[in-house]
């Protein structure tokens, strides 16, 4: 059996995937959706030999046993059931990332004073997280032109960068990328100054 995973939310779609390996059941796969840690929306396609089944609800399960014709057998599952079965493969999963946004001064790559205050908490949080990496991304206001806005938002997040880099976090793991105007937090016309669209938002995994 082959699975693809589509996800509708720009989030790791979480899927338990077990062998039937019972010694009375035929062999096969069991897939079963888990939720999202924040409660977002996501799916997977599961796919057999001749037919597939889209799973978009927490524990929604698909069975698909070797040698069977047709979609694989969708049901829900019991959570509880799931949880308990594979109660070591839970304690295994890493714990949710954790997020921050930091703000700056129009038109620059200046945090604001509340700001520095928010980038400490974020560089301790990375510090004492064991394996951690780090996804900056940067963002501007609607204030300027778009290629501008581009570049201040790349600027921005990686001066963030550079601030984990300078307490000695490893740069090969940290991402900096840059939206400049294209993802506001506060949705405005061209040409609006708005703070809190002057951000970089930092999530520690």
């Amino acid at each position: 059996m082959k699975s693809k995973t589509t996800a509708r939310a720009p989030l790791f779609v979480a899927v338990l995937v077990a062998a039937l390996l019972a010694a009375c059941s035929t062999p096969g796969t069991r897939v079963v959706l888990l939720p999202q840690a924040d409660g977002s929306p996501s799916a997977v396609t599961v796919r057999a030999k001749d037919g597939e089944e889209v799973l978009s609800r927490p524990y929604q399960r698909a069975t698909a046993k070797v040698g069977a014709a047709g979609a694989p057998v969708v049901d829900q599952a019991d959570a509880a059931k799931i949880q308990a079965d594979h109660k070591i493969l839970f304690d295994m999963r890493p714990p949710a990332p954790q997020r921050y946004t930091v703000y700056f001064d129009a038109g620059g790559t200046t945090l604001t004073p509340a700001s520095q205050q928010v980038m400490n908490e974020a560089l301790i949080a990375a510090q004492t997280r064991s394996g951690s990496d780090i996804v900056v991304t940067g963002h501007t206001d609607t204030k300027g032109v778009l290629e501008q806005n581009d570049m201040l938002s790349q600027r921005r997040a990686q001066e963030v960068m550079q601030l984990f880099v300078e307490r000695q976090f490893p740069s090969t793991r940290i991402e900096a990328v840059g939206r400049g105007e294209r993802e506001p937090a506060v949705p405005t016309a061209d040409e609006v100054d708005e703070p809190r669209n002057r951000r970089v938002t930092i999530e520690v995994r």
